[in-house]
């Protein structure tokens, strides 16, 4: 069953910066949306950004404003996160899931192709 392959996740101090990137081997993305999501350790998964099929962005968590971006490449099936300014409480395990629809939603029941992560710690 085809899912994201997720990348990229490490150990930083805050304030650096890490570039997460998710494939998906053998499906086509092109009319889909992909959103990242994370998930603290005994916390929620929550959204982080999405990204429609024609680019266009949405944040779905505030506290990543000015500091996370999210790009994709069609060409490869792959979507990207650049997270600058990490801070701690960025500490999470990052998957990135394809929706059902060419534009983002805010549920992640519209999510699919959910991948195994990738660590992210960010240390004070």
């Amino acid at each position: 069953q085809a899912r994201f392959v997720e990348s990229g996740g490490g150990l930083v101090q805050s304030g650096e910066s890490l570039r997460l990137s998710c494939v998906a081997p053998g499906f086509s993305l092109n009319y889909k949306a992909i959103g990242w999501f994370r998930q603290a350790p005994g916390k929620e998964r929550e959204g982080v950004l999405c990204i429609n099929s024609s680019g266009r962005t949405t944040t779905l968590a505030d506290s990543v404003k000015g500091r996370f971006t999210i790009s994709r490449d069609n060409s490869l099936q792959a979507a990207y996160l650049q997270m600058d300014n990490l801070k701690p409480e960025d500490t999470a395990v990052y998957n990135c899931a394809a929706g059902a629809y060419a534009d983002c939603t805010q549920h992640q029941g519209d999510y699919a192709l959910w991948g195994q992560g990738t660590q992210v710690t960010v240390s004070s």
